[in-house]
């Protein structure tokens, strides 16, 4: 189908990749609205097969009468005659040791045709799209719209294909050029974000006839919309509901929820177990077994960010390197002699008369709190997160690694422990509970006392033993034990909360990760608590054999790392 620039030029590229094509070159002129033009060094066609081409219903890529089979990325004998109808187009192909020959098709009537000079390949020329057909003009959209769609298309043929060049150019200038012979996730970096591939982890998992690969980015790599979300089946590009709802599921309590995972995923499976030919743009795609493919892209992402462990984004912004700038204000004693070692006299002592009262820099310096070393420091070359040495506001331990310094949101981190314990906990039965010397009563609104009531069976599998208690409040008995001193009060305001959000449209499992999550905020070390440096480490050595524990149950961050080459910067030293 034929809609926009965009669709045309997907169909062409779709061409030059079934003909063999290891470069492609795409030139465009004001979005494709007047100008889209694809060159390739691919097999080219002989005249008779060109006239083949661009005549309806006629196609030269079907093996036999098997469409189900089909293999290549669309049907050439579809795509050119729609264009041709609606634009001018120039056909030039020369096979290999043949010579080249030329069509023109103006808005579906043959213009001329002859022989052409050109190296082996194919050079399709489509311009002035639509021009004849102003209900259809009328409705694209600006051309620098309909130029971020062409990119796009683009964008996904050249992730599919990484052993293909691809270049485009866009009112003569060069946008996009990517060389052949890439593997996979240089080539999606490539495409998507340059710091993807190092903030990414790499997708292997087979499942029967199922080959799912890729890369995924870390939670905490994400972006507020779903433009860098990349699916492929048998190498085409595609929008499934099924594959985008199984990428939400696996990042679900590792990301907040209004942002989105950045990923390429490709999955390779027999030609029987999926349809290609459900939509006329073969952009959706039909699983014979949907709940297999979801699993599948599930466990892989699961297991791939599993085995990521505590990483997390480690290198902040240039924005935030941009905060830290020298700032140097002169003490009164600089500005009078120049220097922060000329001495003066100090204030003077009781019954001294005569010298002038002034601060002393031979003072002794504010003291910091700090503790015996009883023993020596860990080495930091052991332990990626490095070893505590100090804690700011509270809130943050400061550590130092072996390559640069770390900083910890204690509360964020510790929240994320929590909840890998409460999961491992669930997973081989049922989480402990701790009783309450006084049972405590938590006055609610009645439906969310009713919401609260149905799930009673479920909280206790979780540790948290609630009863009803009259109309508006429940009655809590006992609660996880992994939470320690929590408030039952504000936990079960929360969790009514979050079932009142969540409860009809997640699963049983979905709801009691949901629940857990909760519990674990309310159970985690607070910002605002001072921590022992023996304390301090222990939260980094749990972190480092944690998995996930690089961002928190929200999707933030619970780590970032300055690298000593960025300190040197700050001080003008690199």
């Amino acid at each position: 189908m034929v809609e926009r620039p965009a669709s045309a030029l997907k169909e062409l590229v779709e061409n030059a990749l079934d003909a063999g094509a290891n470069r492609i070159a795409v030139r465009l002129g004001e979005g494709g609205l007047s100008r889209i033009e694809v060159v390739d060094d691919g097999g080219g066609m002989a005249p008779d097969g060109m006239a083949l081409a661009l005549e309806r219903h006629c196609t030269s890529k079907l093996p036999d009468e098997r469409i189900e089979a089909v293999e290549t990325l669309g049907f050439r004998g579809e795509a050119l005659p729609s264009i041709a109808s609606v634009a001018r187009l120039t056909l030039e192909s020369r096979p290999v040791g043949a010579d080249g020959w030329r069509r023109v098709v103006d808005n579906g009537e043959l213009a001329e045709e002859g022989p052409a000079a050109l190296p082996p390949g194919t050079r399709v020329l489509v311009e002035q799209l639509f021009a004849r057909v102003p209900a259809r003009r009328k409705f694209l959209r600006s051309s620098r719209a309909e130029y971020a769609a062409c990119l796009d298309v683009v964008r996904r043929l050249a992730m599919a294909r990484p052993e293909v060049g691809f270049s485009v150019e866009h009112d003569g200038r060069r946008v996009l050029t990517v060389a052949p012979a890439e593997d996979r996730p240089t080539r999606v970096a490539a495409l998507t974000d340059r710091q993807l591939a190092d903030n990414a982890v790499t997708i292997d998992w087979v499942r029967e006839d199922l080959v799912l690969g890729g890369v995924a980015g870390l939670p905490t790599f994400h972006r507020g919309v779903a433009d860098h979300q990349y699916l492929f089946v048998n190498g085409r590009p595609v929008r499934d509901r099924l594959l985008i709802g199984a990428i939400r599921g696996a990042y679900a309590e590792m990301m907040p929820r209004d942002r989105h995972a950045v990923v390429a995923l490709f999955l390779d499976l027999p030609t029987d177990q999926v349809d290609v030919n459900v939509h006329p743009a073969k952009t959706e795609v039909r699983f014979r077994d949907p709940a297999l493919v979801r699993g599948l892209i599930v466990s892989g992402l699961r297991r791939a960010l599993d085995e990521a462990g505590h990483r997390s984004v480690q290198r902040p912004t240039e924005a935030a390197l941009g905060l830290w700038r020298p700032e140097f204000v002169p003490s009164p004693a600089v500005a009078e002699h120049g220097s922060f070692f000329a001495p003066g006299p100090a204030t003077s002592p009781p019954g001294m008369s005569g010298v002038r009262d002034r601060p002393s820099y031979f003072d002794a310096p504010p003291q910091a709190r700090a503790e015996p070393a009883w023993s020596p420091p860990p080495q930091t070359a052991s332990h990626p997160l490095g070893v505590a040495r100090g804690q700011i506001a509270k809130t943050y331990v400061v550590a130092e690694a072996e390559d640069g310094l770390v900083l910890v949101d204690q509360h964020a981190a510790h929240e994320r422990l929590v909840l890998e314990r409460m999961r491992a906990a669930l997973a081989g039965g049922r989480i402990a509970s701790q009783a309450l010397l006084l049972p405590e009563v938590v006055e609610l609104e009645e439906p969310a006392c009713d919401r609260l009531e149905a799930r009673v069976d479920e909280l206790a599998e979780l540790g948290l033993e609630l009863e009803r208690f009259g109309a508006r409040a429940m009655l809590v008995r006992a609660t996880p034990a992994l939470l320690g001193q929590s408030d039952p009060a504000g936990l079960i305001a929360d969790l009514a909360d979050e079932l009142a959000a969540y409860d009809e449209a997640l699963s049983l499992r979905e709801r009691l990760d949901h629940v857990a999550a909760t519990m674990a905020c309310h159970g985690s070390v607070r910002a605002g608590r001072s921590l022992s440096v023996a304390e301090m480490n222990a939260l980094l050595r749990e972190m480092e054999a944690t998995p996930h524990s690089g961002q928190c149950n929200h999707g933030r961050p619970t780590w970032v790392k300055l690298q000593m080459a960025d300190v040197e910067k700050l001080f003008g030293r690199k």
